[in-house]
């Protein structure tokens, strides 16, 4: 990634809200510490296993990753495996904390009413619905969970606990609703992976992901949420797995896969213009973006700012040069940890360490990566009530 590309895209959402940052951006913690109670009640996530809190089990996730019951899955903070694909917590995990509220119960272990939210993302799942894959013969050992399962499964919850019609057309009218932050974590990764090596373009993947994603964004809307945050794509291209299938000469600046990191710059790019239009249309709502591809930079262009040794290698893994092997991948028998995983930004060769988590969350909830910034969303609902 040259580096004019990556100024370009950063001036691009940076200016449009540079005003509102400098007044706004201290302020978020003061808010919350000071009020109660939390200024949401709820939280309701939706993405894929980069938040994804307990929907995949070894038994039901991704094939290359179908470990995450096993030791030492959730070794730094739970101590125990969690079903998070991480050592620790999530980005999620860190929201919830910033809000005062106890982390998000994955939706399939929720038995009627949450009281402070339910985690809807799944490990694996897809932008693109899951037929177009069978479609395509592409649907050997993949997660069959696409983002409108679950806005089905959001669906089904509400009409259950709150009484809200799953019509598309249908406003949720319960107090509850209005009072709660959608998380829509990173999604549509898993569509290019699950393509690689077929003959399918990754326009089309570009397209029909996004077709999906805005429908699904739409849809939430409609229903009358008020207060949405939507995550970008991380420079995939830096992460292990990656690293080990590309080729050598194709890398960037910092050592990256050029084209795939490319690949997730165009598709943020993409949403971007999707959150546009959505503005324009849902003017009483605040949708925030949160730009991961540039805080993941931020980290990788300087590491030791955030406690971090390794950039490469995977904390949890087995193999050269990068700790990863994809016939031996964290929790299997041959596979070690580090012992330090927060000087590590990548845990199994996929997906990131608590530590990364948390610095990215920093940068998210209290920096300049989130567009207008997150102080703004919750200046916006304590004015409201």
């Amino acid at each position: 990634m040259t580096s004019s590309f990556t100024t370009s895209f950063s001036s691009q959402i940076t200016l449009i809200s540079i005003i509102t940052i400098l007044i706004l951006s201290s302020s978020t913690a003061t808010a919350i510490s000071k009020t109660n109670p939390p200024p949401f009640k709820k939280i309701y996530a939706f993405g894929d296993s980069f938040t994804d809190t307990g929907n995949t089990r070894s038994v039901s996730g991704p094939s290359g990753f179908g470990h995450v019951s096993n030791p030492p899955y959730g070794i730094t903070f739970f101590h125990r495996p969690t079903n998070r694909y991480s050592d620790g917590r999530l980005v999620i995990d860190f929201v919830a904390n910033s809000l005062a509220l106890p982390f998000l119960p994955p939706y399939k272990s929720v038995t009627g009413n949450s009281p402070h939210g339910v985690n809807f993302a799944v490990a694996g799942s897809t932008a693109i619905e899951h037929d177009f894959f069978v479609k395509n013969n592409l649907s050997l050992d993949i997660t069959p969970q696409s983002i409108q399962t679950q806005l089905l499964w959001l669906n089904k919850y509400l009409e259950s606990n709150l009484g809200c019609k799953s019509t598309p057309d249908s406003r949720c009218k319960a107090a509850e609703f209005d009072d709660s932050l959608f998380w829509v974590g990173e999604i549509g990764v898993n569509d290019y992976a699950y393509t690689v090596g077929s003959n399918v373009p990754q326009d089309t993947i570009r397209g029909l992901a996004m077709r999906s994603y805005t429908g699904f964004l739409t849809a939430l809307l409609k229903k009358g949420a008020k207060y949405v945050v939507i995550q970008g794509h991380p420079m995939t291209g830096c992460l292990p797995l990656t690293m080990t299938l590309a080729p050598e000469d194709d890398r960037d600046d910092l050592g990256c896969v050029k084209s795939i990191n490319n690949q997730s710059y165009i598709h943020n790019v993409a949403i971007l213009n999707a959150i546009k239009n959505l503005k324009r249309q849902f003017p009483q709502a605040v949708i925030t973006y949160l730009d991961y591809w540039n805080a993941y930079h931020t980290v990788m262009k300087s590491p030791g700012q955030f406690g971090i040794t390794e950039r490469f290698k995977a904390c949890c893994g087995l193999g050269d040069p990068y700790n990863f092997d994809v016939f031996a991948t964290c929790g299997t028998p041959s596979a070690s940890a580090c012992i330090n995983p927060s000087q590590y930004i990548n845990w199994d060769g996929v997906h990131l360490t608590e530590g990364m988590y948390e610095a990215v969350s920093d940068m998210f909830l209290k920096g300049r990566f989130s567009h207008p910034p997150f102080s703004y969303l919750l200046d916006k609902k304590l004015r409201q009530g």
